[in-house]
């Protein structure tokens, strides 16, 4: 028999949700705005990836730093309109004040601030694209040449697989912990991310080939992967988190029958 003080701990470990609780998905928001952009959201990077492909097998360098900020931008709009700021699914709304009373100053704030909440996301996005750098190196990626080139392709990675999760996730111990075991739904946001390091991995299959092609230098085959890999995997969470009508079992139907029909009165005193 649990003592009072082990009974009191859990029943507030679970009144605050637990630590344990498995992590909720990320649903797109309702609105039609973020409808619409949720199905343009890829056809506006694959835009972007082809009008630039000449330009990066040309001269990498130069143009995946030109084309960023339209990536900062797409992604910006992309979390702002259709996915949900960390902290705003747990907001309480704003309480209506009572008649003749006065409103408290920040009484009217009932969510994060979502300028805030994108502008750190876009520091953290920053900051994790140094890390990506080292995981390309380990996987093999030039160690003391073609820095800009390495350290660019990791900031795309990073606005496209990590700035959705830290907008919609904030820094969550236990949802990252999750997210880097690979045991997170796959939602909007994180489907996003498995994409991208999937693409990621099978760009590279090109480069070692012997096919001498000047799109085989490092890093176009990898941006290859990225952008196909976040637009493949854009439709995966969309059909696994659909909301279905739910199924009616053989007895459900039965039951539905027998309630429907029903004896009449006069048979049932006859009876």
């Amino acid at each position: 028999m649990p003592s009072p003080g082990k009974s009191s701990a859990i029943q507030a470990k679970d009144k605050d949700g637990g630590s344990d609780a498995p992590t909720q998905p990320i649903r797109v928001l309702g609105t039609p705005q973020a409808q619409a952009l949720r199905h343009t959201h890829p056809v506006l990077l694959l835009s972007l990836f082809a009008l630039r492909f000449k330009a990066l097998v040309a001269d990498p360098v130069p143009t995946m730093y030109n084309s960023l900020p339209a990536l900062v931008a797409i992604q910006t709009a992309y979390a702002i309109i259709c996915l949900p700021a960390a902290g705003s699914q747990g907001a309480k709304p704003a309480r209506k004040p009572r008649p003749g009373e006065k409103k408290k100053p920040g009484s009217d704030v009932s969510g994060p601030n979502i300028t805030v909440t994108t502008l750190v996301a876009l520091v953290l996005s920053l900051v994790a694209a140094a890390a990506l750098h080292a995981v390309f190196v380990l996987f093999g990626a030039p160690f003391l040449t073609h820095l800009p080139h390495t350290f660019l392709c990791a900031a795309y990675l990073s606005l496209l697989g990590l700035f959705p999760l830290f907008y919609t996730r904030g820094l969550a111990d236990a949802e990252w912990l999750e997210i880097l075991g690979a045991r997170a739904p796959l939602d909007e946001a994180f489907g996003g991310l498995a994409g991208a390091c999937v693409g990621a991995w099978l760009g590279a299959v090109p480069i070692p080939l012997d096919w001498d092609r000047e799109w085989q230098k490092w890093p176009v085959t990898i941006l290859c992967g990225l952008f196909a890999g976040e637009w493949r995997s854009a439709d995966a969470p969309r059909h696994a988190y659909e909301v279905q009508p739910p199924r009616r079992t053989p007895s459900a139907w039965a039951l539905e029958v027998q309630g429907a029909v029903q004896p009449s009165p006069g048979l049932a005193m006859t009876s």
